[in-house]
């Protein structure tokens, strides 16, 4: 169970009280948001949702609040928080460091990313991810590269880019023997055909990203079983008037799109068409594609190469974008407050968006009988 209140304080001890109920003023359960709603809370779990009239009917201690109770948040690309980067300290501990950064905000359910690196690398995080999977927030892992486009590369380093190889499908196999949930950014175009199919076949939720594909390569991918795209519009072909790429054939499909809202990876007005473009509702998953700085010093080694935070981005030494700050409790208000997304979709996008994605509705992004009791309580939304 964990509850992350904010400035709410409950009026007892909720971690030494076996049952209890939370009534806040509106409840998002991960499918609709509404009024009059409680919940009843056993031994860390969500007993049952009830109306709020009835909270208290059973003596147990009853904390109103005029919050909006909502799932907790689910990440599925954190590359860092707490001063604390996924590829410089791909242990057990540093996940559970980026993990702690990452909760006060409402975010309860992470994949720690591990962009592209060395193979000895990936084979240390894989090895920290099934240390510490399941327990402190760590749900699973996105593994985002190294099959990748040189020239949609962004931040990563080109001389760890390499061609799909055994010392991946080893580190995939070992994670999936250890029933660990994984999410696999590849470029299309740089994987041989049936790659797609037999990631998929081992349980591996693929991801297209830092891709030079067009259009038709994309929906190759899709037919394969490609089932999202990597922070839409960046480090991909864009739309243009006679050849869509993959960010046409993404949002003209089904492909779950994770997208960054910090206001300096995407404009405002570009991200709104592509949310009302969607001919499937629930395919849009918001993303911090956070960095270390996140609730931690202001700057931090990427590669050898120092990254700073000015003026609210990260940038390099030449002042390109080189990561994201933010969280997905500042991302979700902006969403809402400025791009202009209905608070329900919002947090739709956030909780049971990613939690379907990674076919995990019955762990994660829901407020359901059984789930654990892991609640934002979010003011002035």
């Amino acid at each position: 169970m964990t509850v992350i209140a904010g400035q709410d304080v409950a009026p007892f001890d909720i971690d030494a009280t076996e049952a209890w109920w939370l009534v806040p003023e509106r409840l998002f359960d991960g499918e609709t948001l509404d009024t009059g709603r409680a919940v009843r809370i056993v031994a860390g779990r969500i007993d049952d949702l009830h109306p709020a009239a009835e909270a208290g009917r059973d003596d147990l201690p009853v904390w109103r609040t005029n919050g909006l109770a909502s799932p907790g948040f689910f990440d599925v690309q954190v590359n860092g928080g707490g001063g604390v980067m996924v590829n410089g300290t791909p242990t057990a501990d540093g996940l559970r460091a980026i993990a702690a950064a990452h909760r006060p905000g409402g975010t309860t359910a992470i994949l720690p990313t591990l962009i592209t690196d060395a193979p000895e690398v990936m084979e240390k995080a894989v090895s920290a991810v099934i240390a510490a999977v399941g327990r402190d927030g760590i749900v699973g892992v996105h593994l985002e590269g190294p099959h990748i486009s040189v020239a949609r590369k962004g931040a990563h380093n080109p001389r760890f880019i390499r061609p799909i190889d055994d010392d991946t499908l080893s580190c995939v196999r070992r994670l999936r023997a250890a029933n660990v949930p994984v999410l696999l950014t590849l470029a299309p175009e740089c994987v041989p055909p049936g790659t797609i199919a037999s990631l998929r076949a081992m349980g591996v939720v693929v991801s297209l990203g830092h891709t030079a594909a067009d259009a038709a390569t994309t929906r190759a991918a899709i037919a394969e079983g490609a089932r999202a795209v990597t922070h839409l519009y960046n480090a991909m072909t864009p739309i243009t008037s006679r050849e869509p790429g993959v960010v046409g054939a993404a949002l003209d499909s089904d492909l779950y799109c994770g997208f960054i809202a910090d206001g300096h990876h995407v404009d405002d007005a570009v991200l709104r068409l592509a949310i009302r473009s969607r001919p499937m509702v629930g395919r849009m998953v918001l993303v911090s594609d956070a960095m270390s700085t996140w609730n931690g010093p202001d700057h931090f080694t990427l590669y050898g190469e120092t990254i700073r935070l000015e003026g609210g981005k990260l940038v390099n030494s030449i002042g390109s974008l080189a990561g994201v700050h933010t969280d997905m409790a500042t991302s979700l208000r902006r969403l809402v407050d400025v791009v202009g997304v209905p608070l329900e979709d919002a947090l739709k996008m956030a909780t049971a968006n990613p939690s379907r994605l990674m076919r995990l509705e019955a762990n994660v992004g829901f407020l359901r009988p059984g789930m654990p009791a892991d609640i934002v309580l979010l003011g002035g939304l």
